[in-house]
């Protein structure tokens, strides 16, 4: 049985207090309900995967996936779930390659959403709201621009999923409309 939102929050703000990983949480949650919706899948479970997927991170950063799937397992959580989100530090800190549609998404999006938000924050709206895929792009290019974030993930994602890097792009931008500002 699949753990509900709010347990998952629950569960979230034990081991986390960092307001800028809840918003990470938050945004990384939209774009997996976004893309269970287009792909007819259950927009509930794929969202609690999102939420809780850095789970770990506040507390265990040097252990991160490993410590989340014994922070899930201790939950209760169902094995696929708990699969997920380990599959999402692939090739980073995990070895769980990502083979579910759930799973190559979460991989793709993770990174993605903070390049995005990062993108919007730079801009005179600081909003999501009136950012494109375009000029996202256009900080693409740049390097030093969020550092950080790790194109190649990204990349790599789009590509498991079989999508386009700009479609991959601008359907999560419409996913953080759905949250942000």
């Amino acid at each position: 049985m699949s753990p509900s939102r709010e347990a998952a929050e629950q569960l979230w703000r034990r081991y986390n207090t960092d307001e800028g990983l809840w918003r990470h949480a938050l945004a990384v949650e939209a774009a997996m309900r976004h893309f269970a919706e287009k792909a007819g899948e259950d927009p509930d479970v794929w969202g609690i995967i999102g939420l809780v997927h850095d789970i770990d991170y506040q507390q265990y950063p040097d252990q991160h996936c490993s410590m989340a799937k014994q922070i899930l397992q201790e939950a209760g959580w169902p094995e696929a779930f708990i699969r997920a989100v380990v599959s999402h530090g692939w090739g980073i800190c995990s070895d769980v390659e990502p083979r579910s549609a759930l799973e190559k998404t979460l991989f793709a999006v993770d990174e993605l959403t903070g390049f995005i938000q990062a993108c919007a924050l730079v801009r005179p709206s600081k909003s999501v709201q009136d950012l494109e895929v375009s000029s996202v792009k256009k900080k693409w290019k740049t390097a030093a621009f969020a550092a950080g974030v790790n194109r190649q993930v990204i990349e790599k994602g789009a590509a498991m999923l079989g999508m386009e890097l700009d479609s991959l792009i601008g359907e999560t931008i419409l996913a953080l409309r759905k949250v942000l500002p």
